[in-house]
């Protein structure tokens, strides 16, 4: 694509159509943009008219398109090829700084996040002089340019919070230390004085303010991993600083918005993660400085209002209490009674009350108000800190801790009784705080898992929640129902048994609820008490007990579907897949109308897929209704496909990408159900299945395989006979997949089903070529994951088409091949293959090799027979070799980066390990016993002579122990 005007016009009027609400026009112009994005200059053209465009909404929309592009593009993978060519990021890296410095705000923040793309593969390696180009800039006086250079560093080294520590990393540290640490101290002392300076410019504060905030995050992930000598050197700068802006409070700069925090707390809040990551890693570095940062956090505490402007400023506050308070160092400055009675009074209490903002967000954001509350997204809310100061007090301090919040509690618990309409915040409080006071260590998995012995759960439970679950109006005090389910769940662990069955029902009525939070949290209890295991490793709850519960069980879940607000409920779609798992044939009954309303429902969400969790359990949930009902009576599979199809279709058709994945794992599963025929639908859907568009997603490749290996099973028969002129196609996809480290194990299962189901006559022609492919994929990478492959097709080849076949192919290819591969790759490496099936596979092809092979008794093969036997035998008596060369970088096949829909395997379509020798050899080391024994009597003497000559002494034991375990000898 050249840069001229014609181009950048035919940009501009697709870069508008995507901003189009009409799919019928958007879809159609981001298909284009994703057809051109690989020609060169097309990031150029995007920078061109982000810099140049006169339509300032154009402007933004090629900086989205332009950092979208880069996050999926601009690394490279190996095997892959490289979409972005060298000049173009030659040219990328030589003007992206500069062009993020001089653009306005919003196309700053999308450059700046492409910059940090860039630099998180490149830097510093292949752009050594990004952080020196940057630190120059902070000379320029010019606060917009100095915060876009912030801006960048910040999104650039953040990941320095959360990197596993390497030497890599530390050298990458340390360079960006050696550049930017003395120019950032320098900053921030010139930027204080600044702010003193123009302490009257409301204008220039607030400039100089959102520097200082910047300035104060990059200081946390600088001296995240370790304490930087630079810092530990110029602690006394930094720290009196912070403590001085932690108690200014300059009028200008408070705000009237009771929602949005300001600059002020912006930067406090950040100066007390910053002060927390001190006091809990360099403790003894940080001691001198502690007292008077507790001071004036617990000053900005009790002077700070209940806004939720302040929540963040409030919540990291506590949390630097929370972190002092559990350290053995600072227990003394807790010790004192008043003191812990006053933190309770004036700092837990107050921030554990149910706001009027959180009963907005309870009515009106419900999704927000869950995702903070269940998913623990809540780590800057003021109740999750307070909860956190809890346990961190409750560490040396559980029994007057305990007592003081029993007096609240009793207290709240009184206000509420005596006038619940008016009071119920009291009780909700309450609860909130019996959770935090009783919750000591907790998992997803099972809930809390550890409580504090001084609070009584079940009692609670009795006189405070079973009440609220029981109330006959389900939308009654919604908040209180929420709590009640809420400490169901949490507390699954500690509650008996009996408790929780009593909950079942009522938790059943709540999934009707109107409130969205309170029939989602339903939903989730009743899934989380589904997977509790009970005694032999089952569930807790089994379908027999919840017999009595099916009907209304089932009936709720999908009704709270079509309740407002809840049509693509992850939680409400979880809870029915799970409920299908643990009721197993108990669903049968139902699943003729429950598989309407879920096809109905997948027909909707495939127009716009937009939540990952619900479609996948959505389809979860199909797959076990097809299991269940299928195990029950095959025959029925064929009323799923004829439900299930339309959909697909649909689907297909209009490649919604997200969900073809889970569409060829249903299909896998439909047609594996099969008795040995491939109906014509999918037969009709074959040619499709080859088109190379669909491999081009590495999302795809492992359902797409499989896929095609249950029509093989199925079908090969009828592939090879009316459809023959697909093949080339299909070894055209293992080619494909053979040529990639990442998927080459995908192709040879793909080979494999083709080389155990397809006729003989169909792979003739072929069978040289597929052998040259795979020397060739040899010669240019032979990594483990190969090999191993390798020698399970090498041996399944010989055990489908006999020895003298593999031999004779192998020697066609090149005279003494097949020596060289038994020498090279089989002998030394068979050790390597893991799994059962592939185990007992390699054994049986190479039992074939040495007893059906006359080459290998009477050539220069001959002296490869008993090392050969000696590998089969450590094949059998050793450990498994697992050593990986040094050099040998294992891809991990699920890491591919970028937007594609990574490959989610859904559990429920699972597929039984399929054994192709099965029957025919049960035991494999018997088998070689009899196998030599037929040998030997056939060519009587030789196989005893060349086994006692050269087989070592221990193998020879092994040896005798199979002949005489399959009652044989040798002759």
């Amino acid at each position: 694509m050249e840069l001229n005007d014609a181009n950048l016009q035919t940009l501009t009027e697709f870069l508008r159509k995507t901003l189009d609400p009409d799919p019928s026009i958007r879809r159609p112009a981001e298909k284009f943009l994703e057809s051109v994005e690989g020609n060169q200059n097309y990031p150029l053209l995007l920078l061109t008219l982000l810099e140049k465009s006169q339509d300032n909404v154009i402007r933004v929309c090629a900086a989205v398109t332009f950092k979208n592009y880069i996050k999926r593009n601009w690394r490279i993978i190996e095997d892959e090829p490289n979409k972005i060519s060298h000049s173009d990021r030659t040219a990328i890296k030589a003007n992206i700084v500069n062009l993020m410095l001089s653009s306005p705000e919003q196309i700053q923040k999308q450059l700046s996040d492409a910059i940090s793309i860039i630099g998180r593969e490149d830097f510093p390696q292949k752009w050594p002089d990004l952080l020196t180009e940057m630190v120059n800039r902070f000379g320029s006086g010019d606060f917009h340019i100095i915060n876009g250079v912030l801006r960048t560093a910040h999104s650039l080294f953040k990941r320095y919070r959360h990197e596993f520590k390497s030497n890599e990393l530390w050298s990458e540290i340390k360079l960006v230390l050696d550049t930017f640490a003395l120019p950032l101290t320098n900053l921030f002392k010139a930027t204080i004085e600044l702010c003193q300076t123009h302490a009257t410019d409301i204008n220039a504060l607030k400039v100089l303010f959102s520097s200082l905030t910047l300035i104060c995050k990059l200081f946390y992930s600088l001296n995240f991993q370790d304490l930087p000598e630079f810092f530990e050197d110029n602690m006394e700068t930094w720290m009196t600083n912070f403590h001085a802006l932690l108690t200014i409070d300059n009028k200008l700069l408070q705000t009237d918005d009771e929602e949005e925090a300001g600059l002020l707390e912006l930067l406090k809040s950040q100066i007390c993660d910053n002060a927390a990551l001190y006091a809990q890693k360099y403790d003894e570095e940080f001691q001198p400085y502690l007292p008077r940062f507790v001071t004036a956090i617990w000053n900005l505490l009790v002077s700070t209002g209940q806004e939720v402007k302040y929540d963040l400023l409030v919540s990291n506050a506590i949390q630097f209490l929370a972190s002092v308070c559990e350290r053995p160092h600072y227990k003394h400055l807790f010790e004192d009674q008043n003191t812990l009675t006053s933190i309770c009074e004036k700092v837990i209490v107050p921030n554990m009350e149910f706001r009027s903002a959180d009963e907005e967000a309870f009515e009106d954001n419900s999704e927000e108000y869950i995702r903070r509350d269940l998913e623990g997204s809540d780590i800057d809310t003021r109740r999750r800190a307070a909860c956190d100061l809890v346990r961190g007090l409750c560490k040396f301090f559980e029994v007057p801790v305990t007592a003081i919040f029993s007096g609240y509690v009793s207290s709240m618990l009184g206000e509420y009784a005596k006038n619940p309409g008016g009071n119920w915040k009291h009780k909700d409080a309450a609860i909130y705080l019996v959770t935090s006071l009783a919750s000591k260590a907790q998992t997803q998995k099972h809930g809390i898992t550890q409580a504090n012995e001084l609070v009584n759960l079940t009692e609670f439970f009795v006189n405070h929640i079973l009440t609220d679950l029981k109330s006959p109006n389900v939308n009654e005090f919604p908040v209180l129902k929420a709590d009640a389910i809420k400490y169901v769940m949490i507390f699954r662990s500690q509650l008996p048994k009996e408790q929780l069955i009593q909950a079942i029902p009522l938790l059943i009525a709540h999934l009707q609820a109107e409130s969205t939070v309170q029939h989602t949290y339903a939903a989730h209890a009743l899934e989380r008490l589904f997977t509790m295991r009970g005694p032999n490793n089952t569930t807790l709850i089994s379908a027999a007990e919840m017999a009595p519960f099916t009907e209304q069980l089932l009936n709720n879940l999908f009704k709270a579907l079509s309740l407002p607000g809840s049509s693509e409920n992850e939680y409400i779609m979880k809870a029915i897949m799970r409920s299908f798992s643990l009721l197993q044939e108990a669903i049968v009954p139902y699943i003729p109308t429950l598989i309407g309303q879920l096809t109905h429902k997948l027909l909707l969400v495939s127009k716009n897929p937009s939540k990952p969790h619900f479609n996948h359990y959505l389809f979860e949930s199909l797959c076990l209704s097809v299991r269940i009902t299928c195990k029950a009576n095959p025959t029925t599979v064929g009323s799923f496909e004829e439900a299930l199809f339309p959909v697909f279709t649909e689907i297909l058709q209009n490649d919604v990408q997200e969900f073809l994945p889970y569409v060829f794992q249903v299909m896998s599963l439909l047609l594996e159900i099969h008795s040995n025929s491939i109906p014509n639908a999918y037969m009709a859907l074959f040619p499709h299945l080859l088109q190379p568009v669909l491999w081009e997603r590495s999302g795809n490749i492992p359902p797409l395989v499989r896929l095609l290996q249950a029509y093989m099973e199925k079908g090969g028969t009828t592939i090879a006979t009316t459809a023959a002129d697909k093949i080339p196609g299909l070894l055209g996809v293992f080619q494909k997949l053979i040529a990639s480290k990442a998927n080459d194990h995908q192709g040879f299962y793909l080979l494999n089903s083709i080389i155990e189901h397809m006729p003989t006559e169909a792979l003739i022609q072929y069978r040289k070529q597929i052998f040259i492919l795979l020397f060739q994929r040899l010669q240019s990478s032979k990594t483990t994951k190969f090999i191993k492959s390798f020698l399970v097709f090498v041996n399944l080849y010989g055990v489908k088409y006999g020895a003298i076949a593999l031999q004779e192919i192998f020697d066609s290819i090149q005279p003494k091949m097949f020596g060289m591969v038994l020498e090279k790759i089989v002998i030394p490496e068979v050790q390597k293959v893991s799994g059962p099936v592939e185990k007992k596979i390699c054994a049986v092809g190479i039992t074939k090799v040495l007893t059906e092979c006359p080459a290998m008794m009477d050539t220069d093969y001959t002296k490869l027979w008993t090392p050969l036997l000696q590998a089969l035998i450590g094949l059998f008596e050793l450990p498994e070799d697992d050593s990986i060369p040094d050099d040998e970088h294992f891809i991990d096949i699920e890491d591919t980066p970028g937007y594609q829909t990574a490959f989610s395997q859904l559990a429920f379509a699972g597929k039984k390990e399929h054994d192709p020798i099965g029957d025919a050899v049960c035991n494999p080391k018997i088998h070689l016993a009899q196998s030599l024994h037929k040998l030997s009597t056939a060519c009587p003497g030789r196989v005893p002579s060349m086994i006692s000559t050269s087989l070592n002494a221990e193998a020879l034991q092994y040896l005798q122990g199979y002949l005489q375990a399959a009652t044989v000898q040798l002759v």
